[in-house]
């Protein structure tokens, strides 16, 4: 074994780059749970490769033919559901982890210097999951899918000048059909995981080249031992391997038990109907996208004014734009002479907790109908949720901090 690694180390790399970014790659010792979710993105990154590719096995990219294959795929195939439960609740597990992941972030200020180009390549990755999901939402070809896709594409005619271009050409065809899902198929199969996976891959040289961030968000590299090892850095592998192969034991749990018993949760990861072939005679009495898309979904029908001769339409497209927008935006947003929230005062603490809840209640509203009650507080939630970004600069600046510690706690 020892000559066949030679062999190989001698013609690739192998070593070089298991010691740069496993065995010598030095991570802060103090990581806590939040450090498992980036590690559990790239495992179900993965699985859903994995499932997918078993799935375009038998999938038919036809009108005529996709909701049949679904089927076909559930009740004939062998091990066909579980191959599709295991998909469909990978998708919603994807964005749980990632949500999960970018909280972290914002708690411990991992957007900060000098990782602000990891935390735009990352957003990227989040700009790209959405679409490979929506991508993906229309393959089923159930009725939720076809107006689903139907109403979120025709958010792009609202678009000045380019947007009935642009719409007409996602869509491939004047309507949603056998050409907008045979495109949507191409996209979700190859381009977008293509794109992800080569993002992924620049995240992580990104992260090995400025180093991780720990929960002090203080940053290891200054303080070396003469050998030049950061003090307060263990090696990466086998210490947090083996951590992170307990938060994957633990969130296959959670994921088995939701597959195997729950895996359309009540409507929230496969939506009721979906189960029922897509008919353009038949709207769904709500037509709303899966919970992971909507917080912007309720940013969206949250205008209904006309404001400066603009339709509300167009305002509403322009703000759930830039509800993505702004957290590019956020390295050079924060003021903070600090960056973990251990050591901010009340301000950033109470700021982040108010933004947390307005995201959530707009998930919620975003599958409620949008009238009366419901749209006034989406409209507060929306306010809110804007209010975190445009005021940064300032609260972040006067909020009273503790001063850091020279050496991880």
């Amino acid at each position: 074994m020892q000559k066949l690694l030679t062999w190989v180390d001698e013609r690739f790399p192998l070593i070089k780059v298991w010691d740069e970014h496993l065995a010598k790659y030095y991570a802060p010792k103090n990581f806590n749970f939040w450090y498992y979710f980036g590690s559990l993105a790239l495992l179900v990154l993965v699985m859903q490769i994995v499932t997918g590719i078993f799935l375009t096995m038998h999938y038919k990219p036809d009108t005529q033919l996709a909701f049949a294959s679904v089927e076909y795929i559930m009740r004939d195939v062998d091990w066909g559901w579980l191959i599709r439960y295991m998909h469909s609740t990978g998708s919603s597990m994807f964005f749980i982890v990632v949500y999960l992941h970018m909280l972290r972030a914002m708690l411990y200020g991992s957007y900060r210097g000098p990782r602000e180009l990891l935390w735009l390549i990352g957003m990227v990755i989040f700009v790209a999951l959405m679409a490979e999901a929506f991508m993906g939402y229309l393959l089923p070809w159930g009725n939720m899918s076809y107006w689903g896709a139907q109403v979120i594409i025709s958010l792009f005619d609202a678009i000045p000048g380019i947007g009935p271009v642009l719409a007409e050409w996602i869509r491939g065809d004047f309507v949603v059909s056998d050409a907008t899902l045979n495109r949507f198929f191409a996209f979700h199969v190859i381009a977008i995981p293509l794109v992800l996976v080569i993002l992924v891959f620049v995240h992580l040289v990104a992260l090995h080249k400025v180093g991780s961030n720990n929960p002090d968000g203080i940053e290891i590299k200054k303080k070396k031992g003469a050998d030049g090892i950061p003090l307060d850095g263990i090696p990466f592998h086998p210490y947090y391997t083996v951590k992170d192969i307990v938060g994957v034991t633990v969130f296959l749990m959670v994921f088995a038990a939701i597959m195997f018993f729950a895996p359309e949760l009540g409507g929230w990861f496969l939506e009721h109907d979906n189960f029922v072939p897509a008919n353009i005679l038949q709207t769904p009495p709500e037509i709303v996208p899966l919970w992971y898309f909507t917080p912007y979904y309720s940013i969206l029908r949250a205008n209904v004014w006309n404001f400066l001769w603009v339709d509300a339409k167009i305002w509403g497209v322009l703000f759930m734009a830039l509800s993505l927008v702004v957290f590019f935006l956020l390295p050079w947003l924060d003021r903070s002479p600090v960056k973990s929230i251990r050591y901010r005062g009340w301000m950033y603490k109470t700021a982040l907790a108010i933004f947390i809840v307005a995201f959530l209640i707009l998930g919620w509203l975003g599958t409620q109908p949008a009238a009366g009650l419901n749209l006034i507080v989406a409209q507060i939630c929306t306010l809110l949720y804007f209010a975190f970004f445009a005021l940064m600069p300032i609260y972040t600046k006067y909020d009273k901090t503790k001063p850091e510690p020279e050496r991880v706690s």
